[in-house]
């Protein structure tokens, strides 16, 4: 089961919500705080502080020059914070265009408890995807659960979390959960198991909750949520849950996870049969119509 940072169910990073926009200031992008910094980000970090130093700037003429608040520019050179592509592109050019920074950035990771290691990568790509297929048959999706669902999951993880981890990795859940509101444009397509929706996990009032979380996120014309009914049967999905998605340029890629692992797949024949199995298996799922009609019907049973 697929809890920590993978996957349709997993989180892109933990955060404490806090914001960084200054006065005087336009921050072209906001990331949230790690709660455990990684030894690469705290390199990152006085890598940046050096040359703001060499070049003689202070921290708020360098957070002019860069477009973001001065305790943006704080909080990367003491590796809490992890930059974005802007902050490293604008901080490259005022403070020297050495290639440093860049070069550095691409070996930036996040401590353990925000993003599990074997979903880095495809956590990247997903942020900037321009569509995203998620089948799931063992928990609800996600970007798809209410705030006591993902709670409940966290929960019964083993081994088990601490209360600081299980809030920072429940604020990554709802973090990761913004990109549907963000991207109304980019298509999310669903297709998860009815007994997903079925197994029970509290009482009747945040089972109800939960249902319709799942009918408020999928209703946007973006989302596509298909239910996969019990009478199904076997089917082209069996082998469990998948992720695809295409990139910018075009590339579809897929990824699928296991017990605390993970695979990011880019071999064309095998996305290829991915996807044909995606796709087989959406023609035998409920239309979105139906499927809405299922939850409704699921939601008043409670």
């Amino acid at each position: 089961m697929e809890i920590t940072d993978g996957g349709a169910n997993g989180s892109e990073r933990a955060g404490d919500g806090g914001s960084d926009t200054d006065e005087g200031t336009t921050p072209a992008g906001e990331w949230e705080r790690e709660p455990h910094p990684s030894d690469s980000l705290r390199t990152f970090g006085a890598v940046v502080q050096a040359l703001r130093e060499h070049a003689g700037l202070s921290r708020a003429e360098l957070a002019t020059r860069v477009q973001f608040s001065k305790h943006t520019v704080e909080s990367v050179e003491l590796g809490r914070r992890m930059p974005d592509d802007d902050f490293v592109e604008r901080a490259e050019a005022a403070l020297g265009d050495t290639g440093a920074l860049r070069k550095a950035a691409r070996h930036l990771t996040r401590g353990d408890v925000g993003l599990a290691a074997w979903f880095r990568r495809w956590a990247r790509l997903e942020r900037k995807a321009v569509s995203l297929c998620t089948y799931e048959c063992r928990l609800v999706p996600g970007l798809l659960q209410s705030e006591a669902y993902a709670r409940a999951v966290f929960d019964g993880t083993i081994p088990l979390r601490t209360d600081e981890e299980m809030e920072a990795q429940l604020a990554a859940r709802i973090e990761r959960q913004a990109m549907m509101r963000e991207r109304p444009k980019v298509p999310f397509s669903f297709i998860v198991e009815e007994h997903v929706f079925r197994r029970r996990f509290d009482d009747a009032d945040v089972m109800r909750e939960l249902v319709g979380e799942v009918l408020e996120r999928s209703a946007p014309r973006n989302v596509t949520l298909q239910v996969v009914p019990l009478q199904t049967g076997l089917h082209a999905c069996m082998d469990g849950p998948v992720q695809i998605l295409e990139t910018p340029a075009g590339q579809r890629l897929c990824y699928s996870e296991g017990q605390r692992n993970g695979r990011l797949i880019s071999d064309r024949k095998e996305v290829r049969l991915l996807c044909q199995r995606y796709d087989t298996l959406r023609s035998q799922a409920l239309s979105p119509k139906e499927s809405r009609a299922l939850l409704e019907r699921l939601r008043g049973e409670l």
